[in-house]
Protein backbone atom coordinates (compact mmCIF):
# COMPACT_ATOMS: atom_id res chain seq x y z
CA UNK A 1 0.00 0.00 0.00
CA UNK A 2 2.87 2.58 0.81
CA UNK A 3 4.73 1.72 -2.03
CA UNK A 4 1.85 2.33 -3.62
CA UNK A 5 1.16 5.58 -2.81
CA UNK A 6 4.68 6.43 -3.31
CA UNK A 7 4.55 5.73 -6.71
CA UNK A 8 1.25 7.42 -7.05
CA UNK A 9 3.14 10.53 -5.60
CA UNK A 10 6.21 10.19 -7.71
CA UNK A 11 4.30 10.15 -10.84
CA UNK A 12 2.59 13.45 -9.91
CA UNK A 13 5.49 15.30 -8.70
CA UNK A 14 7.17 13.74 -12.44
CA UNK A 15 4.17 15.50 -14.27
CA UNK A 16 3.95 18.82 -12.19
CA UNK A 17 7.80 19.13 -13.19
CA UNK A 18 6.66 18.41 -17.06
CA UNK A 19 4.04 20.84 -16.98
CA UNK A 20 6.29 23.56 -14.99
CA UNK A 21 8.98 23.06 -17.94
CA UNK A 22 6.72 23.24 -20.82
CA UNK A 23 4.89 26.34 -19.11
CA UNK A 24 8.67 27.78 -18.43
CA UNK A 25 9.09 27.65 -22.96
CA UNK A 26 5.91 29.13 -23.24
CA UNK A 27 6.62 32.01 -20.90
CA UNK A 28 10.05 33.08 -22.84
CA UNK A 29 8.55 33.78 -25.75
CA UNK A 30 6.14 36.58 -23.72
CA UNK A 31 6.79 40.41 -24.05
CA UNK A 32 5.66 42.59 -21.29
CA UNK A 33 4.44 45.46 -22.33
CA UNK A 34 5.49 47.18 -19.03
CA UNK A 35 9.04 46.74 -19.33
CA UNK A 36 9.48 49.90 -22.09
CA UNK A 37 10.98 52.63 -20.99
CA UNK A 38 8.84 55.74 -19.78
CA UNK A 39 5.95 52.73 -18.92
CA UNK A 40 4.78 54.84 -15.48
CA UNK A 41 5.37 53.97 -11.72
CA UNK A 42 1.80 54.31 -9.73
CA UNK A 43 2.77 53.32 -6.31
CA UNK A 44 1.42 50.28 -3.96
CA UNK A 45 -1.59 52.48 -2.70
CA UNK A 46 -2.55 52.47 -6.61
CA UNK A 47 -2.55 48.56 -6.60
CA UNK A 48 -4.27 48.03 -3.54
CA UNK A 49 -7.69 49.38 -4.61
CA UNK A 50 -8.17 46.19 -6.48
CA UNK A 51 -6.27 43.69 -4.43
CA UNK A 52 -6.67 45.05 -1.43
CA UNK A 53 -5.76 41.42 0.60
CA UNK A 54 -3.07 40.88 -0.85
CA UNK A 55 -1.63 44.25 -0.06
CA UNK A 56 -2.31 44.29 3.41
CA UNK A 57 -0.83 41.23 4.01
CA UNK A 58 1.81 41.93 2.11
CA UNK A 59 2.43 45.65 3.68
CA UNK A 60 3.44 43.22 6.89
CA UNK A 61 6.32 41.46 5.77
CA UNK A 62 9.98 41.85 5.54
CA UNK A 63 9.86 43.88 2.28
CA UNK A 64 6.67 45.51 2.71
CA UNK A 65 7.95 47.51 5.80
CA UNK A 66 11.75 48.03 4.25
CA UNK A 67 11.72 51.51 5.21
CA UNK A 68 9.60 54.20 6.71
CA UNK A 69 9.83 57.70 8.24
CA UNK A 70 11.74 57.51 11.32
CA UNK A 71 9.62 58.59 13.91
CA UNK A 72 7.23 56.12 13.25
CA UNK A 73 9.91 53.19 14.72
CA UNK A 74 8.00 52.80 17.92
CA UNK A 75 5.03 51.96 15.95
CA UNK A 76 6.81 49.92 13.18
CA UNK A 77 8.79 47.07 15.50
CA UNK A 78 7.55 43.82 15.70
CA UNK A 79 6.78 44.71 19.29
CA UNK A 80 5.43 47.79 19.83
CA UNK A 81 7.23 49.97 22.10
CA UNK A 82 10.17 47.63 22.53
CA UNK A 83 12.93 49.70 20.53
CA UNK A 84 13.52 52.80 22.92
CA UNK A 85 14.28 55.73 21.31
CA UNK A 86 17.08 56.48 23.75
CA UNK A 87 20.37 55.39 24.15
CA UNK A 88 24.17 56.58 25.23
CA UNK A 89 27.51 54.60 23.77
CA UNK A 90 30.82 55.28 23.61
CA UNK A 91 33.84 54.01 21.37
CA UNK A 92 37.43 53.94 22.43
CA UNK A 93 38.56 53.48 19.31
CA UNK A 94 36.88 56.49 18.51
CA UNK A 95 37.39 58.47 21.40
CA UNK A 96 33.83 59.24 20.79
CA UNK A 97 30.71 59.62 22.50
CA UNK A 98 27.13 58.91 20.40
CA UNK A 99 23.84 59.15 22.02
CA UNK A 100 19.85 58.63 20.58
CA UNK A 101 17.37 60.90 22.08
CA UNK A 102 13.69 62.07 21.47
CA UNK A 103 12.00 65.59 21.18
CA UNK A 104 9.00 65.11 21.06
CA UNK A 105 7.78 63.31 17.75
CA UNK A 106 11.39 63.38 16.39
CA UNK A 107 14.49 61.29 17.00
CA UNK A 108 17.40 62.77 16.86
CA UNK A 109 21.31 61.06 17.17
CA UNK A 110 24.35 63.02 17.98
CA UNK A 111 28.34 62.77 18.67
CA UNK A 112 30.47 64.10 20.32
CA UNK A 113 33.61 64.54 22.14
CA UNK A 114 35.31 65.17 25.52
CA UNK A 115 38.73 66.48 26.33
CA UNK A 116 40.97 65.54 29.27
CA UNK A 117 39.22 67.68 31.42
CA UNK A 118 35.61 67.08 30.66
CA UNK A 119 34.97 70.16 27.95
CA UNK A 120 32.98 69.11 25.17
CA UNK A 121 35.32 69.66 21.85
CA UNK A 122 32.49 69.37 19.55
CA UNK A 123 29.07 68.26 19.16
CA UNK A 124 26.62 67.28 16.12
CA UNK A 125 22.96 66.43 16.54
CA UNK A 126 20.70 65.11 13.38
CA UNK A 127 17.08 64.53 13.13
CA UNK A 128 16.89 60.75 12.03
CA UNK A 129 14.66 61.20 9.01
CA UNK A 130 14.30 57.42 7.77
CA UNK A 131 14.41 54.10 8.81
CA UNK A 132 15.42 51.01 7.57
CA UNK A 133 14.66 47.40 8.31
CA UNK A 134 11.99 45.33 9.23
CA UNK A 135 12.87 44.68 12.95
CA UNK A 136 14.00 40.88 11.23
CA UNK A 137 18.14 41.79 12.13
CA UNK A 138 17.35 45.64 13.07
CA UNK A 139 17.03 49.00 12.09
CA UNK A 140 19.35 51.64 10.28
CA UNK A 141 19.15 55.29 9.98
CA UNK A 142 19.50 58.12 7.45
CA UNK A 143 19.80 61.62 8.37
CA UNK A 144 19.28 64.92 5.88
CA UNK A 145 21.63 67.45 5.21
CA UNK A 146 20.25 69.75 2.43
CA UNK A 147 19.49 67.27 -0.26
CA UNK A 148 21.66 64.98 0.67
CA UNK A 149 20.94 61.36 2.48
CA UNK A 150 23.89 59.62 4.86
CA UNK A 151 23.16 57.25 7.30
CA UNK A 152 23.33 57.77 10.84
CA UNK A 153 26.46 56.52 13.10
CA UNK A 154 23.67 54.02 15.72
CA UNK A 155 21.64 51.34 14.46
CA UNK A 156 19.39 48.97 17.03
CA UNK A 157 20.14 45.58 16.55
CA UNK A 158 17.11 42.87 17.16
CA UNK A 159 19.49 40.01 18.62
CA UNK A 160 21.36 42.62 20.98
CA UNK A 161 18.10 44.34 21.64
CA UNK A 162 20.00 47.74 22.16
CA UNK A 163 21.94 50.25 20.01
CA UNK A 164 25.45 50.04 18.97
CA UNK A 165 27.62 51.41 16.00
CA UNK A 166 26.13 50.81 12.48
CA UNK A 167 27.69 48.29 10.15
CA UNK A 168 30.91 49.25 9.39
CA UNK A 169 31.18 51.89 11.74
CA UNK A 170 33.69 50.06 13.78
CA UNK A 171 36.33 49.79 10.99
CA UNK A 172 35.91 53.47 9.79
CA UNK A 173 35.12 56.87 11.15
CA UNK A 174 32.38 57.95 9.14
CA UNK A 175 30.15 60.53 11.52
CA UNK A 176 27.34 61.63 9.57
CA UNK A 177 29.37 61.74 6.47
CA UNK A 178 28.60 57.87 5.00
CA UNK A 179 26.53 59.14 1.90
CA UNK A 180 23.60 56.50 0.82
CA UNK A 181 24.37 54.68 -2.33
CA UNK A 182 22.39 54.56 -4.83
CA UNK A 183 23.59 50.73 -5.36
CA UNK A 184 22.10 50.38 -1.57
CA UNK A 185 18.96 52.33 -1.54
CA UNK A 186 17.70 50.75 -4.79
CA UNK A 187 17.09 47.52 -2.30
CA UNK A 188 16.23 48.96 0.63
CA UNK A 189 13.31 50.62 -0.37
CA UNK A 190 10.56 51.12 -2.97
CA UNK A 191 10.64 53.98 -5.41
CA UNK A 192 13.88 56.13 -4.59
CA UNK A 193 15.04 59.40 -6.33
CA UNK A 194 18.77 59.83 -6.15
CA UNK A 195 20.12 61.78 -8.78
CA UNK A 196 22.31 59.86 -10.86
CA UNK A 197 26.51 60.02 -10.94
CA UNK A 198 26.16 62.07 -7.24
CA UNK A 199 26.79 60.34 -4.64
CA UNK A 200 24.15 60.88 -1.80
CA UNK A 201 21.92 63.34 -3.47
CA UNK A 202 18.14 62.70 -3.89
CA UNK A 203 15.89 65.00 -5.72
CA UNK A 204 12.34 66.18 -4.21
CA UNK A 205 11.17 64.14 -2.44
CA UNK A 206 13.67 61.67 -2.05
CA UNK A 207 11.18 59.03 -2.54
CA UNK A 208 8.51 58.69 -3.97
CA UNK A 209 7.39 54.94 -1.97
CA UNK A 210 9.30 54.20 0.67
CA UNK A 211 8.73 50.58 1.30
CA UNK A 212 9.87 47.84 -1.29
CA UNK A 213 6.12 47.96 -3.22
CA UNK A 214 4.44 45.74 -5.98
CA UNK A 215 6.52 47.61 -8.73
CA UNK A 216 9.61 45.98 -7.40
CA UNK A 217 8.50 42.63 -8.80
CA UNK A 218 5.99 43.11 -10.90
CA UNK A 219 7.21 46.38 -12.80
CA UNK A 220 5.70 49.80 -13.52
CA UNK A 221 2.22 49.37 -13.22
CA UNK A 222 0.67 52.81 -15.21
CA UNK A 223 -0.56 50.17 -18.25
CA UNK A 224 -2.31 47.93 -16.19
CA UNK A 225 -3.81 50.43 -13.53
CA UNK A 226 -5.14 52.47 -16.92
CA UNK A 227 -6.43 48.85 -18.81
CA UNK A 228 -8.80 47.94 -15.77
CA UNK A 229 -9.58 51.55 -14.95
CA UNK A 230 -11.12 51.53 -18.44
CA UNK A 231 -13.03 48.31 -16.93
CA UNK A 232 -10.79 45.76 -19.19
CA UNK A 233 -11.23 42.97 -17.55
CA UNK A 234 -9.03 40.07 -17.39
CA UNK A 235 -8.97 36.77 -19.80
CA UNK A 236 -7.52 33.48 -20.05
CA UNK A 237 -4.80 34.97 -21.87
CA UNK A 238 -2.08 36.32 -20.62
CA UNK A 239 -2.08 39.91 -19.01
CA UNK A 240 1.10 41.26 -20.77
CA UNK A 241 0.33 44.88 -19.10
CA UNK A 242 1.83 43.95 -15.41
CA UNK A 243 4.58 41.42 -15.16
CA UNK A 244 3.30 37.85 -12.97
CA UNK A 245 6.83 36.77 -11.84
CA UNK A 246 5.13 33.04 -11.22
CA UNK A 247 4.72 32.70 -14.92
CA UNK A 248 8.41 33.45 -16.04
CA UNK A 249 10.90 30.87 -17.04
CA UNK A 250 12.88 30.04 -13.60
CA UNK A 251 15.96 31.97 -14.68
CA UNK A 252 14.30 35.37 -15.43
CA UNK A 253 12.17 35.02 -12.07
CA UNK A 254 15.70 34.28 -10.07
CA UNK A 255 16.57 37.58 -11.51
CA UNK A 256 14.18 39.66 -9.72
CA UNK A 257 15.40 38.05 -6.44
CA UNK A 258 19.30 38.22 -7.63
CA UNK A 259 18.85 42.02 -8.03
CA UNK A 260 18.86 42.26 -4.41
CA UNK A 261 19.56 39.07 -2.58
CA UNK A 262 23.19 38.21 -4.46
CA UNK A 263 25.30 40.27 -3.43
CA UNK A 264 28.82 39.48 -5.41
CA UNK A 265 31.72 40.90 -4.51
CA UNK A 266 31.62 43.78 -6.99
CA UNK A 267 28.18 44.65 -9.07
CA UNK A 268 28.87 47.08 -12.04
CA UNK A 269 26.52 48.97 -14.33
CA UNK A 270 26.32 48.06 -17.88
CA UNK A 271 27.13 50.68 -20.16
CA UNK A 272 24.54 53.91 -19.98
CA UNK A 273 22.44 51.81 -17.14
CA UNK A 274 21.01 52.96 -14.09
CA UNK A 275 20.12 50.83 -10.85
CA UNK A 276 16.45 52.09 -11.85
CA UNK A 277 16.32 50.71 -15.22
CA UNK A 278 15.91 47.13 -14.54
CA UNK A 279 12.60 45.90 -15.12
CA UNK A 280 11.50 42.36 -14.04
CA UNK A 281 11.24 39.83 -16.84
CA UNK A 282 14.12 41.79 -18.74
CA UNK A 283 17.62 39.23 -17.96
CA UNK A 284 18.96 41.21 -15.28
CA UNK A 285 22.35 41.07 -17.49
CA UNK A 286 21.15 43.89 -19.30
CA UNK A 287 21.66 46.72 -16.65
CA UNK A 288 23.99 44.97 -14.37
CA UNK A 289 26.64 42.14 -14.20
CA UNK A 290 27.41 40.42 -10.34
CA UNK A 291 30.58 39.42 -9.86
CA UNK A 292 32.28 37.30 -7.31
CA UNK A 293 35.75 36.82 -6.60
CA UNK A 294 36.58 32.59 -7.49
CA UNK A 295 36.59 30.50 -4.39
CA UNK A 296 39.76 28.96 -3.25
CA UNK A 297 39.28 25.49 -1.29
CA UNK A 298 41.45 26.22 1.15
CA UNK A 299 40.25 29.88 2.35
CA UNK A 300 36.55 29.37 1.30
CA UNK A 301 35.04 29.31 4.61
CA UNK A 302 31.14 30.22 5.04
CA UNK A 303 31.71 33.01 2.83
CA UNK A 304 28.31 31.86 1.06
CA UNK A 305 26.22 33.21 3.54
CA UNK A 306 25.36 36.14 2.04
CA UNK A 307 25.33 35.01 -1.34
CA UNK A 308 21.75 33.51 -1.28
CA UNK A 309 21.12 32.79 -5.39
CA UNK A 310 25.00 31.49 -5.66
CA UNK A 311 24.29 29.20 -2.28
CA UNK A 312 21.19 27.92 -3.43
CA UNK A 313 22.99 27.16 -6.93
CA UNK A 314 25.93 24.58 -4.55
CA UNK A 315 22.74 22.97 -2.87
CA UNK A 316 21.87 19.45 -4.08
CA UNK A 317 18.12 20.23 -4.43
CA UNK A 318 19.33 23.18 -7.01
CA UNK A 319 21.52 20.89 -8.87
CA UNK A 320 18.73 17.95 -8.80
CA UNK A 321 15.96 20.40 -10.15
CA UNK A 322 18.07 20.77 -13.73
CA UNK A 323 17.16 24.57 -13.13
CA UNK A 324 14.08 24.31 -12.18
CA UNK A 325 13.91 25.22 -8.41
CA UNK A 326 14.10 29.29 -7.59
CA UNK A 327 12.96 31.44 -4.14
CA UNK A 328 9.58 31.22 -5.31
CA UNK A 329 9.16 27.26 -5.29
CA UNK A 330 9.57 27.76 -1.46
CA UNK A 331 8.89 31.48 -0.50
CA UNK A 332 5.65 32.86 -0.47
CA UNK A 333 6.40 36.76 -1.61
CA UNK A 334 2.92 38.65 -0.67
CA UNK A 335 2.85 36.85 2.92
CA UNK A 336 4.56 35.41 5.67
CA UNK A 337 3.94 32.55 7.80
CA UNK A 338 3.61 33.30 11.41
CA UNK A 339 6.43 32.23 13.86
CA UNK A 340 4.69 29.36 15.11
CA UNK A 341 3.81 28.21 11.31
CA UNK A 342 7.10 28.44 9.93
CA UNK A 343 8.30 24.92 10.70
CA UNK A 344 5.33 23.60 8.95
CA UNK A 345 5.14 25.81 6.24
CA UNK A 346 8.87 25.49 4.93
CA UNK A 347 8.36 21.34 6.08
CA UNK A 348 5.43 21.25 3.26
CA UNK A 349 7.79 23.03 0.80
CA UNK A 350 9.97 20.23 1.46
CA UNK A 351 7.73 17.69 1.13
CA UNK A 352 7.14 18.25 -1.97
CA UNK A 353 9.95 16.98 -3.73
CA UNK A 354 10.87 14.47 -0.12
CA UNK A 355 9.11 12.25 1.38
CA UNK A 356 8.81 10.79 5.54
CA UNK A 357 11.19 8.31 4.52
CA UNK A 358 13.85 10.96 3.42
CA UNK A 359 14.69 11.90 7.11
CA UNK A 360 16.90 9.79 9.05
CA UNK A 361 15.58 10.72 12.26
CA UNK A 362 13.08 9.21 14.11
CA UNK A 363 9.69 10.57 14.32
CA UNK A 364 10.21 11.57 18.11
CA UNK A 365 13.64 13.07 17.15
CA UNK A 366 12.21 15.37 14.63
CA UNK A 367 9.01 16.11 16.71
CA UNK A 368 12.02 17.63 19.99
CA UNK A 369 12.52 20.05 17.58
CA UNK A 370 9.12 20.62 15.76
CA UNK A 371 9.53 18.46 12.58
CA UNK A 372 11.82 21.36 11.16
CA UNK A 373 13.10 20.61 8.22
CA UNK A 374 14.99 24.13 7.64
CA UNK A 375 15.88 24.47 11.14
CA UNK A 376 18.10 21.37 10.20
CA UNK A 377 19.39 21.76 6.79
CA UNK A 378 19.00 25.53 6.23
CA UNK A 379 20.58 26.57 10.10
CA UNK A 380 20.78 30.62 10.44
CA UNK A 381 24.52 31.45 11.36
CA UNK A 382 26.02 34.78 12.31
CA UNK A 383 26.63 37.52 9.42
CA UNK A 384 30.28 38.53 9.80
CA UNK A 385 29.89 41.29 7.74
CA UNK A 386 26.76 42.96 9.46
CA UNK A 387 27.15 42.87 13.37
CA UNK A 388 24.70 41.41 15.33
CA UNK A 389 22.72 40.18 12.61
CA UNK A 390 22.44 36.10 11.17
CA UNK A 391 20.70 35.05 7.63
CA UNK A 392 19.18 31.70 6.58
CA UNK A 393 21.91 29.17 5.17
CA UNK A 394 20.51 28.53 1.74
CA UNK A 395 22.62 25.59 0.31
CA UNK A 396 20.53 23.55 2.72
CA UNK A 397 23.13 21.25 3.80
CA UNK A 398 22.28 17.59 4.31
CA UNK A 399 24.76 17.54 8.03
CA UNK A 400 26.02 20.44 10.06
CA UNK A 401 29.09 21.38 8.72
CA UNK A 402 29.00 19.74 5.17
CA UNK A 403 32.08 21.13 3.18
CA UNK A 404 31.25 23.09 -0.23
CA UNK A 405 30.88 20.68 -2.79
CA UNK A 406 33.23 20.45 -5.79
CA UNK A 407 31.24 22.83 -8.08
CA UNK A 408 31.79 26.07 -5.58
CA UNK A 409 35.48 25.67 -7.04
CA UNK A 410 34.95 25.63 -10.54
CA UNK A 411 32.20 28.76 -11.40
CA UNK A 412 35.03 30.31 -13.78
CA UNK A 413 34.90 30.23 -17.25
CA UNK A 414 37.97 29.97 -20.15
CA UNK A 415 37.04 33.87 -21.40
CA UNK A 416 36.84 35.27 -17.93
CA UNK A 417 39.51 33.06 -15.58
CA UNK A 418 39.89 35.14 -12.78
CA UNK A 419 36.10 36.33 -12.27
CA UNK A 420 32.82 34.54 -11.48
CA UNK A 421 29.91 36.51 -13.30
CA UNK A 422 27.21 35.22 -11.29
CA UNK A 423 24.55 36.06 -13.66
CA UNK A 424 26.02 35.20 -16.89
CA UNK A 425 23.50 33.91 -19.83
CA UNK A 426 22.51 30.41 -19.18
CA UNK A 427 24.35 28.28 -21.22
CA UNK A 428 27.03 30.94 -23.23
CA UNK A 429 30.34 30.08 -22.47
CA UNK A 430 31.31 33.69 -23.62
CA UNK A 431 30.44 36.65 -21.34
CA UNK A 432 29.91 39.54 -23.64
CA UNK A 433 30.98 41.76 -21.46
CA UNK A 434 31.98 45.53 -22.75
CA UNK A 435 35.92 45.59 -21.16
CA UNK A 436 34.52 49.23 -19.38
CA UNK A 437 32.68 46.91 -17.14
CA UNK A 438 35.41 45.08 -16.87
CA UNK A 439 38.07 47.39 -15.73
CA UNK A 440 35.35 48.87 -13.17
CA UNK A 441 35.29 45.52 -11.90
CA UNK A 442 38.79 44.90 -11.79
CA UNK A 443 39.27 48.68 -10.34
CA UNK A 444 37.09 47.61 -7.45
CA UNK A 445 38.59 44.66 -6.50
CA UNK A 446 42.16 45.60 -7.03
CA UNK A 447 42.41 47.16 -2.99
CA UNK A 448 40.99 43.99 -1.85
CA UNK A 449 43.28 41.31 -4.13
CA UNK A 450 46.23 42.98 -5.83
CA UNK A 451 46.47 40.09 -7.79
CA UNK A 452 43.82 42.42 -10.10
CA UNK A 453 45.68 45.04 -10.81
CA UNK A 454 47.66 43.79 -13.44
CA UNK A 455 44.60 42.87 -15.53
CA UNK A 456 42.82 46.08 -14.98
CA UNK A 457 45.95 47.97 -16.37
CA UNK A 458 45.83 45.59 -19.45
CA UNK A 459 42.18 46.53 -19.64
CA UNK A 460 42.72 50.23 -19.41
CA UNK A 461 45.93 49.76 -22.16
CA UNK A 462 43.06 48.27 -24.34
CA UNK A 463 40.35 50.61 -24.39
CA UNK A 464 42.77 53.29 -23.99
CA UNK A 465 43.31 52.24 -27.99
CA UNK A 466 39.60 51.49 -28.48
CA UNK A 467 37.73 53.63 -26.65
CA UNK A 468 39.69 57.08 -26.58
CA UNK A 469 37.70 59.89 -24.67
CA UNK A 470 35.56 57.85 -22.66
CA UNK A 471 35.59 60.02 -19.17
CA UNK A 472 36.00 56.90 -17.25
CA UNK A 473 39.20 56.01 -19.01
CA UNK A 474 40.54 59.56 -18.96
CA UNK A 475 40.17 60.05 -15.28
CA UNK A 476 41.81 56.29 -14.76
CA UNK A 477 44.50 57.18 -17.27
CA UNK A 478 44.65 60.62 -15.72
CA UNK A 479 45.37 58.84 -12.45
CA UNK A 480 48.10 56.51 -13.03
CA UNK A 481 49.95 58.75 -15.01
CA UNK A 482 49.81 61.28 -11.78
CA UNK A 483 51.25 58.36 -9.78
CA UNK A 484 53.97 57.63 -12.01
CA UNK A 485 56.54 59.24 -14.57
CA UNK A 486 56.12 63.04 -13.08
CA UNK A 487 57.66 64.22 -16.65
CA UNK A 488 54.83 63.17 -18.02
CA UNK A 489 52.50 65.36 -16.10
CA UNK A 490 50.87 67.35 -18.74
CA UNK A 491 49.52 64.12 -20.06
CA UNK A 492 47.35 63.54 -16.86
CA UNK A 493 46.19 67.27 -17.33
CA UNK A 494 45.21 66.24 -20.65
CA UNK A 495 43.65 63.14 -19.64
CA UNK A 496 41.85 64.14 -16.29
CA UNK A 497 40.59 67.88 -18.24
CA UNK A 498 38.86 65.73 -20.65
CA UNK A 499 37.39 63.36 -18.01
CA UNK A 500 36.11 66.32 -16.22
CA UNK A 501 34.53 68.10 -19.73
CA UNK A 502 32.92 64.79 -20.28
CA UNK A 503 31.00 65.27 -17.16
CA UNK A 504 33.07 62.50 -14.86
CA UNK A 505 31.57 63.60 -11.33
CA UNK A 506 34.08 61.73 -9.35
CA UNK A 507 35.31 63.74 -6.14
CA UNK A 508 39.19 61.98 -6.90
CA UNK A 509 38.92 63.19 -10.50
CA UNK A 510 39.01 66.82 -9.46
CA UNK A 511 41.47 66.20 -6.62
CA UNK A 512 43.82 64.52 -8.91
CA UNK A 513 43.28 67.45 -11.79
CA UNK A 514 43.71 69.89 -8.92
CA UNK A 515 46.98 68.15 -8.30
CA UNK A 516 48.50 67.61 -11.39
CA UNK A 517 47.33 71.89 -12.25
CA UNK A 518 49.40 72.45 -8.89
CA UNK A 519 52.40 70.75 -10.24
CA UNK A 520 52.36 72.44 -13.44
CA UNK A 521 52.63 75.90 -11.16
CA UNK A 522 48.91 76.89 -11.81
CA UNK A 523 48.24 76.95 -8.42
CA UNK A 524 45.05 79.72 -9.36
CA UNK A 525 43.64 76.81 -12.18
CA UNK A 526 43.56 74.02 -9.17
CA UNK A 527 42.03 76.01 -7.14
CA UNK A 528 38.88 76.51 -9.42
CA UNK A 529 39.26 73.08 -10.15
CA UNK A 530 38.66 72.19 -6.09
CA UNK A 531 36.04 74.81 -6.03
CA UNK A 532 33.89 73.68 -8.96
CA UNK A 533 34.58 70.06 -7.49
CA UNK A 534 32.73 71.33 -4.04
CA UNK A 535 29.83 72.80 -5.99
CA UNK A 536 29.16 69.19 -7.34
CA UNK A 537 29.89 67.32 -4.16
CA UNK A 538 29.40 69.69 -1.52
CA UNK A 539 30.26 66.88 1.30
CA UNK A 540 33.08 65.57 -0.08
CA UNK A 541 36.03 65.68 2.40
CA UNK A 542 39.13 65.39 0.59
CA UNK A 543 38.30 68.48 -1.54
CA UNK A 544 38.10 70.66 1.31
CA UNK A 545 41.49 69.19 2.48
CA UNK A 546 42.83 70.02 -0.65
CA UNK A 547 41.49 73.82 -1.06
CA UNK A 548 42.73 74.41 2.40
CA UNK A 549 46.29 73.09 1.14
CA UNK A 550 46.15 74.97 -2.36
CA UNK A 551 45.39 78.22 -0.31
CA UNK A 552 48.22 77.77 1.86
CA UNK A 553 50.66 76.98 -0.50
CA UNK A 554 49.01 80.71 -2.36
CA UNK A 555 49.66 82.16 0.82
CA UNK A 556 46.54 83.39 0.58
CA UNK A 557 45.81 82.66 4.93
CA UNK A 558 42.33 84.17 4.67
CA UNK A 559 40.89 82.16 2.44
CA UNK A 560 43.14 78.83 3.78
CA UNK A 561 41.52 79.83 7.60
CA UNK A 562 37.49 80.68 5.96
CA UNK A 563 38.39 76.71 4.13
CA UNK A 564 39.01 75.15 7.48
CA UNK A 565 36.14 76.75 8.64
CA UNK A 566 33.99 75.19 6.66
CA UNK A 567 35.43 71.66 6.65
CA UNK A 568 35.60 71.81 10.67
CA UNK A 569 31.48 72.67 10.46
CA UNK A 570 30.81 70.27 7.66
CA UNK A 571 33.51 67.44 9.49
CA UNK A 572 34.14 68.02 12.93
CA UNK A 573 34.88 64.70 13.92
CA UNK A 574 38.18 65.18 12.14
CA UNK A 575 40.58 66.24 14.79
CA UNK A 576 43.61 66.85 12.46
CA UNK A 577 42.10 69.46 10.69
CA UNK A 578 40.54 70.89 13.92
CA UNK A 579 43.85 71.01 15.21
CA UNK A 580 44.99 73.31 11.80
CA UNK A 581 41.79 75.44 12.59
CA UNK A 582 43.21 76.21 15.99
CA UNK A 583 46.97 77.07 14.78
CA UNK A 584 45.50 79.32 12.07
CA UNK A 585 42.91 80.98 14.31
CA UNK A 586 45.81 81.71 16.81
CA UNK A 587 47.97 82.80 14.69
CA UNK A 588 45.84 85.19 13.26
CA UNK A 589 44.81 86.38 16.56
CA UNK A 590 48.86 86.96 17.20
CA UNK A 591 49.29 89.09 14.33
CA UNK A 592 45.46 91.20 15.54
CA UNK A 593 47.98 91.40 18.60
Amino acid sequence: MHAGRAKIANLVRLLSVTLLAVSFVAAEDITYRNTKSGVAYVGSRVCAGCHAKIYQEYAQTAMGRSMDVASDLAARSPQPGKVTPAASIFSDKLNRHFEVSQRGQDIFQSDYELDSTGREVFRTAYKLAYVIGSGVNGYTFLVRRGDYLFQAPLSYYERKQSWDLSPGYEFADYGFNRPVAAACIACHSGQPQPVRDREGLFGNPPFRELAIGCENCHGPGALHSEARSNRASATSTADLTIVNPQKLPARLAEDICMNCHQGGDTRILAPGKDYFDFRPSVPLRETLAIFRIPLKPDAAGESDLLEHHFSMQLSKCYRASAGRLSCLTCHRVHSMPGPDKVASYYREKCLTCHNEASCRLSKSQRLESADNCAGCHMPKRDVQTIAHSALTNHRIIRTPGEPLPAEAFQQTTADLPDLVYMNRPAGKNRASLPPIMLLQAYGELMARDPSYQPRYFAVLEELNQRAPHEPMVDAALGRKILQGDPASNASAIEHLTRAVKLGFTAPATYQDLAEALARAGREGDAVATLQKGIELAPYAPLLYKSLALRYIHLKHYSEARKALERYVELFPEDDFMRGLLFKAQNSDSSVRK
